[in-house]
């Protein structure tokens, strides 16, 4: 990992990812988790405030970025639940199958590398019965914009630490083992169409 992406990236996603409309669809999604949490990209931990902590055990927050998980600790300092940070060591998730009660993933699946893979990582730490919910920007309906998605993703993906703006959120999702619950989407206000087209709803395991 560069300089670039260790210690600039973070700062970046830090801002980007908490302005107010990002914001507003984080609080819509995140305090429907309960139990035991296991976030997918937690970051600098912009969802912590959102947790219901009458309803929350405790939240394991996986990320590869050490300079995220300084933020992040931080805002965890004075929740009324346990917060986790954890790694990925290998190419599977760390923890036990059917060990968490919801898998909580929020702009995150749009860096995910291998996203097959991690999907199916989710299906198997998450127990029978537990959710995967989900907030994501993806590839627009529009054509005019899905034209502009596919142009400009790979200069926008070095910037922004592996971003993707154009990949499909619902054929992702399916396709990693998961059957979608329910899901909205929507345009965000107030944010560029290109990075705004966002996809959010719940899933569980096939």
């Amino acid at each position: 990992m560069g300089i670039y992406e260790k210690y600039v990236v973070p700062k970046i996603i830090e801002a980007a990812c908490g302005v107010g409309p990002i914001a507003k669809q984080r609080a819509k999604v995140v305090p429907m988790a309960e139990g035991r949490v296991l976030e997918i990209g937690i970051g600098t931990g912009h969802n912590l405030e959102f947790y219901d902590p009458s309803k929350i055990e405790k939240v394991i927050g996986l990320d590869p970025s050490t300079e995220s998980w300084k933020i992040a600790g931080e805002r965890a300092k004075n929740l009324p639940f346990d917060v986790e940070f954890i790694g990925l060591p290998g190419e599977e998730i760390p923890l036990e199958a059917n060990s968490v009660d919801t898998v909580m993933m929020t702009f995150s699946l749009c860096t995910i590398p291998g996203t097959q893979q991690a999907l199916e990582g989710m299906r198997r730490v998450l127990r029978p019965g537990g959710r995967l919910i989900f907030c994501e920007h993806g590839a627009a309906p529009d054509a005019a914009v899905r034209k502009w998605q596919d142009r400009i993703n790979p200069v926008w993906k070095p910037v922004f630490g592996g971003c993707h703006i154009n990949r499909e959120i619902p054929r992702l999702i399916e396709e990693g083992g998961f059957g979608i619950e329910k899901m909205d989407s929507m345009f965000l206000p107030k944010t560029i169409k290109i990075a705004g087209f966002n996809y959010w709803g719940t899933a569980v395991a096939r």
